[in-house]
């Protein structure tokens, strides 16, 4: 090293300059350390560019990358000759990329304004700029969306979905039910066939600029698959037959509730199934208590709708005939502790009549005769305690208690209707024993393009006695003469069931039901009618429910052209003075 210079003071001595010198070992360390640390960008740099690039081209990918979702379309629902019943209408979603978005004041006025949105709702959600995507509003006519994309908003975009429409609202909600926000069943058969109806959304990945133009495609499209449509087993026009009718019996009986069913006799499909109350399914809010299906999802004891089943068990015997004769009593009979009551006190009562007048003490000295196991498997056999398999979300089994753990009174009562509790649905289903010759058909919510094959419960002989039985309920002296149809033999059978309220019996609450079919010489149609607590002076299933089956079914047989089997002057009423024919289950 060269040798430092002297340099005089103001005293004139020589003075040797301070020379900073830095030892071997720290040149060695400070050079050392600066190569590793370049060695250790240069390795990050090969790793990142050339091993691992998945880091950057995401990145990368996150600011100008966009994968499209290219929505698939719902299928239709119709009714069983095509007429839609939930369709699915282009709407758009207005989504925002908030990184991306370059919006001034004014703009986010007018924007707010267009999606009815408050500016600092707006604000909020631009001002996230760990988001990339966020909804702005979704399912936007398509003319409003377009209002939208004219401002011409950086990082502002649009996307094409579907929103569902039910034509026939109110009507139909409790069958069709609805679709959420992101097109997926809620309720009802949207639910139930989720899968058929949605189909696979297809996908694009597209470069954009901050504009929103998309610059190149860098994928082929994944073509969206539609969904399939659904033909349901409903006949809109018996549908808002029955809506009509169940809707008008509900209010002028101030009842809480009610349901109609209406099944093809032939093949067990279901041409009408109404609730009520109901709700509009193209806006569904605040619908807590209206949404359920009760035909379906809700038990009730079906009272005396149950006795033509405990009277087929006994004909199936070989005990007991249409003119067998049974003592009723004065109207009440013991058993045990207990004691069943009759309205009727006729003494001596052919087992017709006693069917007629809707007997608890005959239809129960009967029902006592068989052995209990017997008497269960009759139940069981025609679908009582098992779901009816109509395959709707919620169905519910009903309450057939185990024939080991029954006691007499539970046997007795059990014959007309108490102790066990069933669904409309169930009940309208078990009645096509009836009009079959013997032969329980399966259930249907879907068009069926062939009769399905049933289960042979009963003989021919005793489903054809128990239908001509059921004839004279309808007839003057029966429970329910309200229920004739002009023009058609109907036969059919009343309940009038106590509601169980904290374990006992209530006194002044009732469910009111009928179950029918017609015309009774070859029957065609059907239907099952439940009012739920009528509270406006009437409560039998005679005067409340009757009426309504009475109404349904001669629209019904009209629009279907079926053709007559009595004459049009057949249906004849009692005296308005006549005392009307009651019953205590």
């Amino acid at each position: 090293m060269r040798e430092a210079r002297s340099f005089a003071t103001t005293t004139g001595a020589r003075v040797k300059p301070m020379v900073l010198k830095l030892p071997a070992w720290r040149r060695r360390l400070l050079l050392v350390t600066v190569l590793l640390g370049f060695g250790v960008l240069m390795g990050r740099a090969v790793y990142l560019q050339g091993m691992h690039t998945d880091f950057l081209q995401q990145k990368g990918d996150a600011r100008y990358s966009r994968v499209l979702t290219l929505s698939a379309h719902r299928g239709m629902v119709t009714d069983r000759f095509g007429e839609p019943l939930a369709i699915s209408t282009p709407v758009e979603s207005i989504w925002a990329s908030p990184p991306d978005v370059t919006i001034n004041t004014a703009q986010i006025k007018r924007l707010a304004g267009l999606l009815n949105l408050k500016p600092s709702e707006l604000n909020k959600k631009f001002t996230n700029s760990e988001r990339e995507f966020v909804y702005l509003k979704r399912r936007m006519p398509p003319e409003q969306a377009a209002q939208v994309m004219q401002l011409a908003i950086p990082g502002i975009f649009i996307q094409r979905e579907y929103r569902r429409y039910y034509p026939a609202g109110e009507v139909m909600a409790h069958v069709v039910g609805f679709t959420g926000v992101e097109d997926n069943g809620q309720e009802g058969l949207e639910l139930v066939y989720q899968d058929w109806l949605s189909g696979k959304p297809g996908s694009r990945r597209v470069i954009k600029d901050r504009q929103g133009h998309i610059v190149e495609d860098l994928e082929a499209v994944k073509v969206p698959q539609d969904g399939h449509d659904l033909k349901l087993s409903i006949d809109r026009k018996i549908q808002y037959l029955a809506y009509r009718e169940l809707t008008r019996a509900v209010e002028e009986n101030k009842a809480k509730a009610g349901a109609i069913v209406v099944l093809d006799a032939r093949t067990g499909e279901v041409l009408a199934m109404v609730n009520q109350p109901t709700y509009n399914p193209n806006n569904p809010v605040n619908i807590a208590g209206r949404s359920r299906n009760r035909a379906i999802t809700d038990t009730f004891e079906p009272g005396s709708t149950m006795k033509p089943f405990t009277i087929s068990a006994a004909f199936e015997t070989g005990n007991f005939t249409p003119n067998s004769m049974i003592d009723v009593g004065q109207g009440s009979f013991v058993i045990g502790k207990s004691t069943i009551h009759d309205v009727h006190a006729k003494g001596v009562m052919s087992v017709s009549q006693i069917l007629q007048k809707s007997s608890n003490i005959g239809t129960a000295k009967m029902g006592m005769t068989l052995k209990p196991q017997a008497l269960w498997s009759m139940y069981n056999q025609v679908g009582f305690g098992s779901a009816a398999h109509s395959g709707f979300p919620g169905e519910v089994n009903g309450r057939l208690r185990p024939w080991k753990s029954w006691v007499p009174i539970d046997q007795a009562t059990m014959c007309f209707g108490q102790g066990i509790t069933v669904t409309l649905l169930q009940l309208a289903r078990a009645y096509t024993v009836f009009a079959n010759d013997g032969e329980l058909k399966p259930i249907s919510l879907v068009k069926l393009n062939e009769p399905p094959i049933g289960q042979q419960v009963l003989s021919a002989q005793t489903a054809r006695q128990l239908r001509e039985m059921l004839e004279l309920v309808v007839q003057p002296g029966g429970t329910a003469p309200k229920a004739q149809v002009a023009g058609y033999r109907v036969a059919g059978k009343t309940g009038t069931a106590q509601k169980v309220e904290n374990g006992v019996y209530a006194n002044n609450k009732f469910i009111a039901s009928f179950v029918g079919m017609a015309p009774a010489s070859n029957p065609r149609l059907i239907i099952a009618v439940m009012v739920d607590e009528p509270s406006a002076g009437k409560y039998y299933g005679g005067a409340v429910a009757a009426p309504v089956f009475s109404r349904v079914m001669e629209a019904s047989l009209r629009l279907l052209a079926v053709p007559q089997d009595a004459p049009t002057n057949n249906v004849v009423l009692p005296p308005a003075n006549a005392p009307e024919v009651a019953e205590t289950v």
